[in-house]
């Protein structure tokens, strides 16, 4: 006997539909085995679908689990995003006023709402070395010298990403990235390459950026939450930007016009955020 599960498809990171990253959730995953999870998850065939759960920790509002068409994530941004404008939308009953906290493989997540917006916290971070060996591959994957790669670092934040920072954000733009190259680059435990550069100060946005994750079966993410929290890790460790805030474009070259926002937090922490809107409300039958 078929079942009928609630779905909702949100396009993150954008106020115009069909702009941003669309993830796909269905808002009761509780009856699904792992292998049912994945098996709609690679038929989707979006960056990421997640399955809202019921929560283990009591101070959780729900527990997310998230994958790409290839495997589970512990997190991912604009997934995170997505979801909670979903459980919204569907009237979830929130036990905070202004924030709501997701348990998912990385732990607790809080995630603020400002008016439309939705901000999540970031976790805390690790940061590791790119090898000179490592660093030469990624070049070459990318079309570009190394001499052109100013900041590189292997940034975890649940989500692990290669995070390099280029000459300027014309180049991440006019990148040919051969993913034949850069997949047997990226080792188990690593989602993927995210780069980004800097605008001119004329500029209304101040970077622009690219994700790219082969192995997870997405040769480009169209707009990347934890990729953004990673920039955003490296811009403040390295003062790129003396603000409390800034803003990234990202997608542009899939015809993607996504917008997020960075915001530091006078307590160290790591903000990011911007609008989802839902395309697609019903039932998913299974």
């Amino acid at each position: 006997m078929s079942q009928q599960i609630p779905f909702q498809q949100v396009d993150v990171f954008t106020q115009k539909p069909f702009k941003g990253n669309p993830v796909a959730v269905i808002l009761d995953g509780n009856g699904l085995r792992d292998r049912e999870m994945q098996t709609i998850a690679n038929w989707t065939h979006l960056s990421e679908t997640t399955f809202v759960c019921r929560p283990t920790n009591p101070e959780a509002d729900y527990r997310l689990r998230i994958f790409t068409p290839a495997s589970e994530l512990p997190f991912a941004g604009h997934p995170t995003i997505g979801s909670a404008e979903a459980v919204l939308k569907h009237g979830i009953r929130q036990k905070h006023a202004n924030y709501l906290v997701q348990e998912c493989g990385e732990g607790l997540i809080k995630i603020y709402l400002d008016g439309n917006q939705r901000f999540l916290t970031m976790p805390t971070p690790k940061i590791d070395t790119i090898s000179e060996k490592q660093l030469s591959g990624l070049a070459d994957s990318l079309g570009i010298p190394t001499s052109h790669i100013r900041i590189n670092a292997i940034v975890d934040v649940g989500a692990t990403w290669f995070t390099l920072q280029l000459t300027d954000a014309s180049e991440v733009l006019r990148l040919k990235v051969d993913n034949s190259k850069l997949k047997p680059l990226i080792p188990a435990g690593v989602t993927g390459v995210t780069v980004f550069g800097l605008t001119s100060d004329s500029e209304p946005t101040d970077m622009e950026v690219r994700s790219f994750a082969p192995t997870e079966g997405v040769d480009e993410d169209p707009v990347c939450g934890s990729g953004n929290g990673c920039v955003a890790i490296l811009v403040k460790r390295h003062h790129l930007l003396n603000r409390a805030t800034y803003l990234a474009n990202q997608g542009a070259c899939l015809g993607r016009d996504g917008r997020i926002e960075i915001r530091f937090s006078a307590d160290g922490q790591v903000l990011v955020g911007g609008h989802a809107v839902t395309c697609i409300q019903g039932n998913l039958t299974i």
